[in-house]
């Protein structure tokens, strides 16, 4: 393990690293659009690809200098945290089953880690990971994107302030229509994977989009999780992970002596949606109602009252939801500056680390590690329950 390891303290940019999102990968670009919107981070190195061969075009795709392309994130991880100007954190854009022991590597490096969803594909190397990343005192920053939007910060300020009440109903869905046929068997290189369960791990759409609709949730309400109920379909012919997904949800009691409850709806063989996340979230006094195709609205409805449109950047929108907008109301902000807000918020929580262990700002929020274990124990759940005809499983 490499200890003692200095990072530069000046203003300039973040220097960071990427592992996967090469030739032919669709978030690494997202991730990498995402860090350089508001010029806080600088990709100087990459691991790209496990073949050597398209690592290296990738590489030299994006400008990359030859000697900072890594045949292998080990090989990585090493050589930058020899460097003097060697990378400040990794960004971790691989198949799931990559994702703890990249991020060992470079948290023994001494190095900050941004990692892709779900945290990793087993519950097992979930925990170890988070023991790490105690143990390394560096911070680990999960790209639950959907956080990052002005109106679900917006939402959360409302809950936490007692707006609706006592929260007693919770609902998230999450459909696409992408895997309705066969997909992994044409060449998509993107459904391939997500559907191996040595890649992804035991959840399919519980793992993919379920992960997303169950942090937002559990972001916004401020609940914890009791119990669930599942019932996982694979409904593609010879498909190993589940494609469709209906769960009910248990929260612990918050507040009043019934606990909330919930439902959850994740699917990627629902011929007509593309990306449907929606929230709804309703409680003693009112309901909020936010839908990701329209991401700048947040529909709030005050029991016994008219229902209420409150726009980013608008009337009604508060600190939260402000802190994190870029542009005027009316101009739309969406998916990339959704992820963008995480990198920003990675950001300031490393410069406070420049600052030699300096504390977080306080209204700093980013998905953590615990955050991730909690998701990837949601997914084994999940199965657990399905395979025993829908029982009640406890987290």
């Amino acid at each position: 393990m490499v200890t003692g390891r200095q990072v530069e303290s000046g203003s300039g940019p973040i220097r960071y690293g990427m592992v996967g999102g090469g030739q032919g990968a669709f978030i690494g670009a997202v991730h990498r659009i995402a860090a350089r919107i508001d010029g806080e981070f600088e990709l100087v190195a990459g691991a790209l690809s496990s073949d050597p061969a398209r690592a290296k075009a990738s590489a030299a795709d994006l400008g990359l200098d030859p000697e900072r392309s890594y045949g292998t994130f080990a090989e990585m991880a090493k050589a930058e945290a020899k460097r003097p100007d060697g990378i400040e954190a990794v960004a971790i854009v691989t198949p799931n089953h990559m994702h703890w022991p990249a991020a060992k590597a470079f948290l023994e490096a001494g190095i900050h880690v941004i990692c892709d969803k779900p945290l990793t594909s087993n519950l097992a190397d979930a925990k170890k990971l988070a023991a790490l990343v105690e143990k390394s005192g560096k911070l680990f920053v999960l790209t639950h994107n959907y956080t990052g939007y002005p109106m679900v910060r917006q939402a959360r300020e409302m809950v936490a302030s007692g707006k609706l009440g006592d929260i007693r109903v919770v609902q998230a869905e999450y459909p696409q229509d992408w895997l309705t046929e066969k997909a992994e068997d044409t060449g998509s290189k993107q459904a391939a994977w997500r559907v191996d369960p040595k890649q992804s791990g035991v959840g399919g759409s519980t793992g993919d989009i379920g992960t997303h609709a169950y942090n937002l949730a559990r972001f916004v309400s401020g609940l914890e999780l009791d119990s669930l109920a599942a019932d996982l379909d694979s409904f593609v012919p010879g498909r190993l992970l589940d494609d469709n997904a209906h769960i009910m949800l248990r929260f612990k009691a918050k507040g009043s002596e019934h606990p909330a409850k919930g439902m959850i709806w994740a699917s990627q063989v629902a011929p007509g949606h593309e990306n449907g996340l929606k929230l709804r979230v309703y409680g003693t006094k009112g309901g909020l109602e936010w839908v990701q195709a329209d991401p700048n609205y947040l529909w709030y409805s005050p029991f016994g009252q008219p229902k209420q449109l409150i726009t980013r950047g608008g009337a009604g929108s508060g600190p939260a939801s402000a802190r994190v907008t870029r542009v005027p109301p009316g101009h739309p902000e969406g998916y990339l500056e959704g992820f963008a807000n995480i990198y920003a918020e990675a950001a300031r929580a490393i410069r406070a680390a420049r600052k030699g262990g300096g504390k977080l700002p306080k209204d700093v929020i980013f998905p953590t590690v615990e955050d991730g274990v909690e998701g990837v124990a949601f997914v084994e759940a999940c199965v657990k329950s399905s395979k025993k005809n829908g029982a009640w499983t406890k987290l």
